[in-house]
């Protein structure tokens, strides 16, 4: 752990435009304090020195659970500073790369460094995913065993209980927000079961239903005397199948064609910049998997989902059409021979 630690916080002080974010530095701080925290512990030797430990790891645990909220703050923060032109003046000369002539365009310098971020916050969150599955695992098998479990990770997982309980988690958010949600209708092998951790199936099936009922809402209308079509989720697998495959579907009226390769950004959201606005002065508290959380806005949704799906060797894909709906087909490896995904 240190050592991961120590590799993002030296990202954490390196990467372009971010790095000057408030958000970000409240983040690279944690990680400092954290890092100092597990190298100076010194050598366990004894029962009572191995609970120490453990008690001062599930503080750290707990102090971090908010990082994805305060980076998608940061980003936050960038976008807003490219949007108003601060970034463009102060930011650009600041972060020039010695190779790059004085006069290039700040517009295409700009675009790099949005390149680089995106590149470094993929690596972030993939290491975060990891620390995490490392401390928090420790931690649950110092717990009395529940049945089925091996630390996090439930060698019985229902994917269509986890549907239902991320169906209510975001009915719950929807009413919360529209006064209603659409229905949600689940199909295919309700019986089965498979080794995973469900919190992290919990989070992207929380997030992957957030979006279809919020584009279901909003597309066809808040107040409409037909009613909204249904959400329909669909659970796919077979004997020889290397994957669980799980289809949520829509008719929210789809994604254009030119903002798709958006969607995977950090830095993109479909939200109102003034909603944006009000959401960020009021999760900067909120943890990993909160219903707390709002039901748009924060433009970290869907590429933290499919950083959840990549790290045990799956994946998450969207295929849109526009002015009807959309599908998103989140893969599930279930094989248990893939390596975890460390970034470098």
């Amino acid at each position: 752990m240190p050592i991961r630690l120590a590799h993002r916080i030296k990202d954490l002080d390196q990467v372009p435009l971010l790095k000057d974010m408030k958000s970000v530095q409240a983040v690279k701080d944690v990680y400092i304090s954290s890092f100092l925290t597990l190298i100076r512990e010194p050598m366990i030797d004894t029962i009572e020195q191995e609970a120490l430990f453990a008690r001062k790891l599930e503080l750290l645990y707990e102090r971090h659970s908010s990082i994805l909220v305060q980076m998608a703050k940061g980003a936050y923060e960038l976008r807003e500073g490219i949007r108003n032109g601060s970034i463009r003046a102060q930011q650009v000369h600041a972060t020039r790369h010695p190779l790059e002539e004085e006069d290039d365009d700040p517009e295409s310098i700009v675009n790099e460094r949005l390149h680089e971020c995106q590149s470094f916050l993929d690596r972030f969150y993939m290491s975060r995913i990891g620390i995490r599955v490392l401390a928090g695992q420790y931690l649950a098998l110092r717990q009395p065993p529940l049945e089925g479990y091996v630390g996090l990770v439930c060698q019985h997982t229902s994917p269509y209980d986890i549907v239902k309980l991320a169906v209510g988690d975001a009915t719950f958010m929807c009413i919360k927000k529209y006064g209603d949600a659409p229905n949600v209708m689940i199909k295919g092998r309700l019986d089965l079961t498979f080794a995973y951790i469900p919190t992290h199936l919990h989070y992207i099936l929380l997030e992957l239903l957030k979006n279809a009922m919020r584009a279901t809402v909003e597309h066809h209308g808040i107040n409409n005397p037909d009613g909204w079509p249904p959400v329909i989720v669909v659970i796919a697998d077979g004997v020889t199948n290397e994957d669980v495959a799980i289809k949520i579907s829509d008719e929210g009226g789809g994604i254009s064609r030119r903002n798709m390769n958006k969607i995977w950004t950090y830095l993109f959201t479909t939200a109102d910049t003034s909603v944006q606005a009000a959401l960020m002065s009021n999760v900067a508290g909120s943890g990993d998997h909160s219903v707390e959380a709002p039901m748009a806005g924060l433009g970290f949704g869907l590429p933290i989902s499919r950083a959840y799906a990549k790290y045990f060797g799956g994946d998450l894909s969207v295929m849109s059409m526009e002015g009807y709906g959309t599908d998103v087909f989140l893969h599930l490896h279930r094989l248990g021979n893939s390596k975890e995904p460390l970034p470098v």
